[in-house]
This record gives C-alpha cells, sequence and structure tokens, in this order.
C-alpha cells in the first residue's frame, strides 16, 4: 500500500510541474516575455534555495534515522581500523559534498539572470586547474595509503601462534575444515571430490587428512582474542567470504587459495549483550553473485572462549572416521593404500 501511495505521489508531483510548465507558457502570451522570464528566474532560484535546505534536512533525518540500524561495533581491530577508515572518508567527501553543494546553489540564486546583468565568459585559469587537480589528487592519495596500510595488515603474514581453518564455497553453502590433534591440514587433491564420502577431495594417503573435522552446516568456530589464518578457495565458481561483522572479504576462487587473518574480540555471547538482541549470530555472506541459489548461501560464526572451544572440538569427530564407522581412532588409522599396491595385491 505505501508503494501504491509513494508511486501516486510521484505522478502528481510530475503533473503539477507539466502544469505550471504549461501555464508558464500561457502567461508569457498574455502578460509578455520579458516579465515573465524575470518572475520565473526569481521563482527558480528561491525554489533552488528551499531543494537545498530540504536536500540538507533529509541527509541529517536520514542519519538519525538509519545510524542505529547500522552495523554493530566491530568485533575485531582490524574492523575497528576499517571503521576509522570509513569515517575519514566520509568526513573528506562529506565535507567538499556541503561546500561545493552550497557554492553551486548560491551561485544560482546570487547570480540569477536580470536585465541588468550579462553572463562573464570565463575560458581558461591555469591557476584553478592546479588548485582543483592538485587538492583532491593529495586526498585520494592519503585515503588510500591508509586503505593499503589496512589491506597489508590482513594480508600480511598470520602471527605464528595463529589457528588456522580452511572454509572453500560450493554451490551454495560454505564447507569449513580444521585441523585436528596434529594442529596440521592434510593434503587435498580435486579429483577425490566426491560428495557422497569425500566433499573436499581429502587424500586419504597423508597421515594428517585422519583427524581433519570437517563442518558441512557452514558454522565456523573461533576463539575471542586468538588469532586465526584463513585458507580460503572454491570448488565450482568464484565466491567471496564476506564477514560484515569483523569488516573483511576475501574473493574464494577456484583453483587458488586466498588468506586473511584476524583476531576476533567480542564472543557471541557478548555481542547478543551490545546489541540486545538474543538471536544475534555473526554472519558469512558469499559477497559474490554464484548463481540462482547464492540467496541461501549463508554461514555463521561462533566466536567464544577457549574452554567452550576446546569441548565443542572435543565433541567432533573426524571427517575420516565420520564416514569410515569401522576405522580405528584418528590417531592410529593408517591410510589407505594407494591405487598401485592395490594392483600389486590384485595381480598376485
Amino acid at each position: 500500500m505505501s508503494v501504491f501511495v509513494t508511486i501516486t505521489l510521484i505522478v502528481l508531483v510530475f503533473m503539477i510541474i507539466y502544469q505550471i510548465g504549461k501555464a508558464s507558457e500561457y502567461a508569457t502570451v498574455l502578460r509578455g516575455q520579458e516579465k515573465v522570464n524575470a518572475q520565473a528566474n526569481r521563482a527558480i532560484a528561491w525554489l533552488l534555495v528551499i531543494m537545498f535546505l530540504l536536500g540538507m534536512w533529509g541527509i541529517w533525518k536520514c542519519n538519525e534515522l538509519f545510524k542505529d540500524r547500522l552495523l554493530p561495533i566491530a568485533a575485531c581491530k582490524t574492523g575497528e581500523n576499517y571503521d576509522a577508515m570509513f569515517n575519514v572518508t566520509v568526513l573528506v567527501t562529506g565535507v567538499v559534498f556541503f561546500a561545493t553543494q552550497a557554492i553551486l546553489f548560491w551561485f544560482c540564486f546570487r547570480f540569477q539572470s536580470t536585465d541588468k546583468r550579462s553572463a562573464f565568459f570565463f575560458a581558461h585559469s591555469n591557476k584553478l586547474e592546479i588548485i582543483w587537480t592538485t587538492i583532491p589528487a593529495i586526498a585520494m592519495a592519503v585515503l588510500v595509503a591508509i586503505g593499503l596500510r589496512n589491506w597489508y595488515d590482513v594480508t600480511s603474514p598470520a602471527p605464528p601462534d595463529a589457528k588456522v581453518v580452511e572454509i572453500v564455497g560450493k554451490q551454495f553453502n560454505w564447507l569449513v575444515r580444521y585441523p585436528g590433534k596434529d594442529n596440521e591440514l592434510g593434503k587435498r587433491d580435486f579429483r577425490k571430490i566426491n560428495d557422497a564420502n569425500n566433499v573436499l577431495g581429502l587424500d586419504w594417503s597423508d597421515p594428517h587428512n585422519m583427524d581433519d573435522i570437517i563442518s558441512q552446516n557452514g558454522e565456523l568456530h573461533l576463539v575471542v582474542n586468538k588469532p586465526v589464518k584463513l585458507l580460503i578457495c572454491s570448488r565450482d565458481v568464484i565466491h567471496d567470504v564476506g564477514l560484515p561483522h569483523f569488516r573483511l572479504k576475501m574473493d574464494a576462487v577456484p583453483g587458488i587459495t586466498t588468506t586473511l587473518w584476524f583476531t576476533p574480540s567480542i564472543t557471541t555471547d557478548s555481542m547478543k549483550s551490545i546489541t540486545h538482541n538474543p538471536d544475534f549470530v555473526y554472519e558469512i555472506s558469499c559477497d559474490q553473485l554464484c548463481g540462482k541459489g547464492h540467496y541461501s548461501m549463508r554461514g555463521t560464526i561462533i566466536v567464544q572462549t577457549q574452554a567452550e572451544y576446546d569441548r565443542w572440538m572435543a565433541s567432533q569427530p573426524s571427517y575420516y572416521s565420520g564416514n569410515n564407522p569401522n576405522a580405528k581412532p584418528a590417531g592410529d588409522a593408517k591410510p589407505e593404500p594407494k591405487a598401485d599396491s592395490v594392483k600389486a595385491v590384485t595381480m598376485k
């Protein structure tokens, strides 16, 4: 209903403008071109002033209305840096926007056409060209430098004690792999991918794969105040790991492993208190249009204490044992024989 009312109002506004234009034409015929033009110029000049004031008021009201509906505070130090960069960018561009728009509308009002004023032809000024080229260039260079510094922080080598977790995108969900007790992820081979019992193509000839844990519901568990390094890739098309609450994102590209690292600073339970939302969850979004099921590609992040994380890890079976019920415990499991050895036994 509100959409219909809005459309109706827009149509009415255009009809009114059209009628004003027609009335102006009729008035020109009846009262004379010069007199009508002078009145029209004054009316348009004042309308521009009113439009400027209403526009500034609208910007302020939109800020008041939506400022509390944006994302909560950043949940990591890197995110705080990005928020600071965003605020600087908004401040710089906001000042420039307000100044240029104020000058633009003031000129329209102050120098409206009259019989006593003629237009001044101003062809070129090297000084002005240098000023309005140099100042924006310096401002943009500073903003780019801040952005590069933050980007380097995210993509630089992770701390030695960082937890390594692999996150793989596929149409249309996230697969998350954690190293087991050996704290090392095993090798993968895309030729071994099988949705029935090997979704990531783990190479069972690598002993490090025997205790790896895979979460297929897109749930990523992290420890608060402990750095984590994400190994990001894709199983099919280009996806994008979006972490809006941490102000981070990174493409997941088939055949290429991208990385980023950060340190979560607020647990999920603490963020529920901060946002006054008992149902709050950190979200993993796919920020790259990846197909018809793109809308459903959503994962969650659970930031918890070390004790909570350890209990959760202890309750998770290894992916190998989960798909091989008769297998020995992950620490004792032996890798499957290679294809060549199987062939040799068969030939005997």
